[in-house]
C-alpha cells in the first residue's frame, strides 16, 4: 500500500493497528492473509474487533480484506466450528481453503471487472466467496467461483495482491473512498 500511496503521490503513512486507539486514527484498514482464526483472536483480545465492528456499521469506513481478512468480513463461514468471530460486514458465505492447502498455492491471470487487462493473482490457502447477496456484488470469479466482492466502502478479496508488483488493486481500493 505504501508504493501505491507513493506511486500516486498521496500523502498518507501506513500504520500496524493494534488497539482501538490505532483504529480511530485510521482512515481505511486492510485486514490481512494470513491464519483468519488467529487474526479474529487478536481483534477480540485487543478491543479492536467490536470497535471495527461499530466503524463499519457507519458504512463510512473502507476495509480491505485479502484471503484471511476476506473471511473475516463475511456474514456467514461454511463450516465454522465457532474458531472464527466474523464481524459480519458483508452480504456473502465464504468457504476456507477452497482452493486447497499450502502446498496447492499458485498464481493465476484473472479477469477483474474494473480493469482492461489482466491481474495476476496469488493464491495461498486460499478462500472462496460461495454467495453474495443483497448489496454485495461479484467483481471477479476464476474457474467460476468468486474471488473478489465489494460491498459499499468494503473490498473483499481471496488471493494475495500485495505479493505482487501490480498495484491496480490498491489503487481501485483507494479509488473507492477518495
Amino acid at each position: 500500500m505504501k508504493n501505491t500511496l507513493n506511486q500516486r503521490q498521496i500523502n498518507g503513512s501506513v500504520i500496524g493497528i493494534q488497539t482501538k486507539t490505532d483504529l480511530k486514527n485510521c482512515d481505511a484498514l486492510i485486514l490481512p492473509g494470513g491464519e483468519s482464526t488467529t487474526i479474529s483472536r487478536f481483534l477480540i483480545k485487543s478491543g479492536v474487533f467490536s470497535e471495527l465492528q461499530k466503524m463499519i456499521e457507519h458504512n463510512t469506513f473502507p476495509v480491505m480484506g485479502t484471503c484471511a481478512g476476506c473471511i473475516l468480513l463475511a456474514n456467514s463461514l461454511i463450516h465454522n466450528t465457532g474458531d472464527v468471530s466474523l464481524l459480519h460486514a458483508m452480504d456473502m458465505e465464504v468457504e476456507r481453503n477452497a482452493f486447497g492447502r499450502q502446498r496447492e498455492s499458485f498464481e493465476h491471470p484473472i479477469e477483474f471487472n474494473e480493469f482492461t487487462t489482466t491481474f495476476n493473482a496469488v493464491f495461498i490457502r486460499a478462500p472462496r466467496i460461495t454467495k453474495t447477496w443483497g448489496k454485495c456484488k461479484v467483481l471477479s470469479t476464476f474457474q467460476k467461483k468468486i474471488i473478489a466482492a465489494r460491498q459499499g466502502y468494503l473490498l473483499a478479496l481471496s488471493f494475495h495482491p500485495e505479493l505482487t508488483q501490480d498495484f491496480r488493486i490498491h489503487s481501485y481500493f483507494l479509488d473507492m473512498f477518495l
